[in-house]
This record gives structure tokens, sequence and C-alpha cells, in this order.
């Protein structure tokens, strides 16, 4: 990676934090913490990884996001609306009466959102069921990428999902984990004290790589593993 691209990128991530503290300012409520930490991993997605068309988001071979943790919502809103998906202006109608970006991602309602999302655990086992139809209509270009939080894991849903997507082999499919150690309740080491993740992701059949989540170089090596992966999904941990 050069260091225009480099640039490039963390001035787009710093306009989607920018957003995220506009967007949960103005509605006075929503989740900026878990936004904020996921900034930089969705700012590498849409701008250097996932094949989209901002003027075409229905578009049948784009890659899918699923953003599994959506309550983090605002993060996902600044980064659609600054690639393009819809007006910037339109972040301020975030939970609004009427508006069509809400506290949670709704697919029916928002340009660049492929999944509706909110209940902890069902955004992973959809994204699992979306590589899974992928590679049953042979569509071998289309990647599905999905991002959890590490409160969100404590959810058994989540492990049926992993077991679900190294059984049938989803190479296609990518999920991300964002350890930053802390969940709505508290530290989530004193709520529900998960051990070594990546242990327990090797033991599901995943390849695991572990990468600074603030690193877009670290990201870059993390998806060229993920693209040279064949026979098992990939696990992209972020560390604390």
């Amino acid at each position: 990676m050069t260091n225009q691209e480099r640039r490039e990128l963390s001035a787009f991530a710093c306009k989607v934090r920018m957003g995220i503290i506009d967007i949960v300012h103005n509605a006075k409520s929503g989740h900026p913490g878990g936004s904020l930490s996921g900034a930089d991993m969705m700012t590498y997605l849409y701008n250097k990884e996932m094949r989209v068309r901002p003027e075409e988001p229905r578009w049948a071979d784009r890659d899918r996001f699923v953003l599994s943790k959506g309550h983090t919502a605002p993060g996902l809103y600044a980064t659609l609306a600054h690639r393009g998906f819809f007006p910037v202006k339109d972040l301020l109608l975030t939970r609004t009466l009427g508006g069509y970006l809400q506290g949670h991602p709704n697919m029916n309602t928002t340009p660049g959102v492929d999944m509706s999302t909110g209940s902890l655990g069902q955004g992973v086992s959809v994204a699992a069921g979306m590589a899974k139809a992928a590679k049953y209509m042979n569509k071998k270009d289309v990647r599905v990428y999905t991002l959890l939080g590490d409160g969100e894991i404590d959810e058994g849903e989540v492990w049926e999902a992993f077991m679900f997507a190294a059984h049938y082999a989803l190479d296609n499919l990518c999920v991300i984990i964002d350890i930053n150690g802390l969940q709505i309740d508290g530290r989530t080491k004193d709520v529900m004290d998960t051990g070594s993740i990546s242990d327990k992701m090797n033991a599901f059949g995943f390849s695991v790589v572990e990468i600074d989540g603030h690193s877009f170089d670290d990201m870059e090596k993390a998806f060229a593993a993920f693209h040279a992966c064949e026979g098992k999904p990939t696990a992209s941990m972020r560390r604390r």
C-alpha cells in the first residue's frame, strides 16, 4: 500500500468518525463506542476490499456486507454516505420519525444495506447463508463479509453459524470480530469471559488472522490471506 493510499483511507475514516459523532449527537441516542471502534475496518472494506457499486446498490454480483452488531449502525451509515450510496446530509435524519435511517440497519429502506440486523447473533447467521447461497449459485466472485462485536459472541447462535460455515467449507465468507474488550454491561472479561477467541475459531475450523484493527496495512495482509484461503472460512480478529 502506498503512502497516498494510507492518507486517503485515513481521511475517509476521519469523515466516518465525524459522521458518527454528528449522528449520535443530533439523535441524542445511539451507540458511539462500537461504531467508532469499527470505523477503520468499514473504511477499508468499502474503499479497498469489497466490489460494490454505489450508483447500483442492488447489483446482483456485488460483495455483501452484514453488520451483525447492528446497533453500531451510525458507523455503517457514515461509511455508506461518504462512499456515495446516499447524501451525506441525510445522516442527520438518523433515528428521526419517518426517516429512512433508523437505529438499526434496514435493507428495505437504506441504499447499500444488505441485511436488516439488530438482534445480536442473527447477522452472522444470515451472512453464512448468503455465502452458502453464492456457492450454490456458482457465484465464484461473490464474497460475504460480516462484522461482529466480542460481546456479541456471547450468543450461542453465533457458534452455530460458525459450525455451519466450517462444515460447508465457505471460503467465500470472512468473519471479522472487533475485539475491543467492552460490551454494554461492562468489560467482556467480567460479563462473559470468552477466553482465547482465536483458539476457539481455530477449533471451529476457521483460518484465523490476527490484526491491529486500526492498521490498514494489517487489513491488506489479512484480506490477501482470505483471498488465498481455500476450503475453510476466514476469521479476522481485531487485537485490542
